[in-house]
């Protein structure tokens, strides 16, 4: 059988995780997630990659999830329960992450956009919570990581029926931040994603950590949170070169210190 790999590139400060089994729409493998959670650590550890963008290898498809053929070689639903998820690996990684949405991003494909930070989609893709067509719910956060980006409506629409949507209805209904030509749509998330890397690294990762704290907590201990986290990045080498950067009217060097 194709098990697919997971492709990991770099360019400069930006590195590119891609899913490479075409034949296959993408399905994500055993393997392929095995693949997935090795990486994701060393990503973090990592200095010199300040962002990441997860693409799926192809025209056709970002990801159509697991691979259905894959699901009856686990020994019963508790071993089924207590797999390593690969978008619980995506979701951990500390630095930011892009989707680029090519194609389908169906079932765990919807799941694994939706533990990137950032959505970006071509014109041609299609998104679906598919799991409900063949007897079962998503696992992968799905209704969460939706609900916290879709009017509840929209996410009713979508789990319940499992039927896809184009590019422009997720653009409008918040599913992706920006729609372009497919052609244009992995250069434009390379250059935003370089646009990322060159924020100081300690912010950029508390920024995103604020963000899923906001989406988690209430008001209050969410602002208090905010705060903390707002000190701990005043505290650092590079905040102290932002302040002389911008006293001295220059880009700021910054060193994840």
């Amino acid at each position: 059988m194709d098990e697919g790999r997971i492709r990991f590139e770099q360019d400069g400060r930006v590195g590119v995780l891609t899913l490479d089994r075409p034949a296959k729409l993408n399905a994500a493998t055993r393997a392929m997630s095995t693949e997935l959670l090795e990486l994701i650590p060393r990503i973090d550890e990592d200095p010199s990659v300040r962002a990441v963008v997860v693409t799926g290898a192809g025209d056709r498809a970002f990801s159509v999830g697991s691979d259905v053929g894959e699901l009856d070689a686990y020994d019963g639903p508790w071993h089924f329960r207590n797999r390593r998820d690969y978008c619980d690996a995506l979701r951990g990684l500390r630095t930011p992450v892009i989707a680029v949405v090519n194609g389908y991003a169906y079932g765990g494909g919807l799941e694994l956009a939706l533990s990137c930070d950032i959505r970006l989609a071509a014109s041609t893709a299609s998104f679906a919570a598919a799991e409900i067509k063949l007897g079962w719910i998503g696992g992968g956060g799905v209704t969460a990581l939706l609900a916290a980006s879709v009017p509840a409506s929209d996410v009713a629409m979508m789990l319940l029926t499992g039927d896809p949507i184009d590019a422009a209805e997720a653009l409008r209904i918040g599913l992706v931040s920006r729609v372009l030509p497919a052609d244009e749509l992995l250069p434009a998330a390379t250059e935003l994603a370089h646009r990322i890397a060159e924020r100081p690294p300690i912010a950029a990762q508390a920024a995103k950590a604020n963000l899923r704290a906001a989406l988690s907590m209430g008001l209050e201990p969410a602002i208090q949170y905010e705060r903390e986290l707002q000190a701990v990045a005043l505290g650092t080498r590079d905040a102290a070169e932002g302040r002389a950067a911008f006293a001295e009217r220059r880009t700021g060097d910054f060193e994840g210190r």
